[in-house]
């Protein structure tokens, strides 16, 4: 009987543990509420199969660093290869000091216009090594948008990022809080802001591509990636 016993106390423990791995996946897994909730992951931990240049042209394994990827140094951006349309898309990040980077979302097309780099044909969540609340700073749609608050670890320390991209709507949120938000059918003319306050931008967003690509920027320092995951939202009626 004690055996019994005893052979009952072990399996529980097994299916705990495994229940266990099932609720907190490790990095870049998926967990199995995560896949049943339609989560995709768009990096493996171990290569850069899925993403590219801005050219279309394949990655060195050098961006791959401790299970993370690192866009530092590269052609401006790595581009996850199709270009998405209604998402989620959730993410850690970390720093290194005074690091400027960036999520592009909505990047369409690929090839930059005359005299311009591929980020004015995006739209930049901001990722910097500050504490203020300003258009360049964590969290901030980079030159239209403010966050509402400076959410940013210490360099060095993960940070999540959720952005949710649906329609005319742009939402982003920092560890777990929203810091800003848009919505582009509000934004009628090029370098002007609904307010009347002008940006750097000549795009009307009101007409601009609601399908493009998703790219981690090099604005020169590293910067790593972890835990990127995707889940499709219907699309929104045109």
């Amino acid at each position: 009987m004690k055996h019994l016993v005893l052979c009952f106390v072990l399996l529980g423990a097994l299916f705990g543990a495994v229940s266990a791995r099932q609720a907190v996946a490790a990095d870049n897994e998926l967990t199995a509420a995560e896949e049943a909730a339609g989560w995709q992951l768009l990096f493996d931990g171990r290569s850069t199969t899925g993403w590219v240049s801005p050219k279309g042209k394949p990655l060195p394994q050098s961006h791959v660093q401790d299970g993370a990827l690192n866009p530092h140094p590269c052609d401006y951006m790595l581009v996850f290869e199709r270009p998405l349309e209604d998402y989620e898309l959730a993410l850690e990040f970390k720093i290194s000091p005074k690091c400027n980077s960036g999520i592009f979302v909505r990047t369409w097309p690929l090839e930059p216009r005359p005299g311009k780099d591929v980020g004015f044909n995006g739209i930049e969540i901001a990722i910097d090594d500050t504490t203020t609340t300003d258009f360049h700073d964590t969290g901030a749609l980079y030159d239209l948008v403010k966050p509402t608050a400076n959410l940013m670890k210490p360099a060095g320390e993960w940070n999540t990022a959720l952005v949710t991209s649906r329609g005319p709507k742009l939402e982003v949120a920092i560890n777990g809080r929203t810091v800003s938000a848009i919505d582009f059918d509000q934004w009628p003319e090029v370098n002007r802001r609904p307010d009347g306050s002008m940006h750097k931008f000549d795009v009307a967003y009101k007409n601009h591509p609601r399908r493009g690509y998703v790219g981690l920027q090099d604005h020169g320092a590293d910067c790593w990636y972890r835990n990127i995951k995707l889940r499709p939202i219907p699309t929104v009626a045109k």
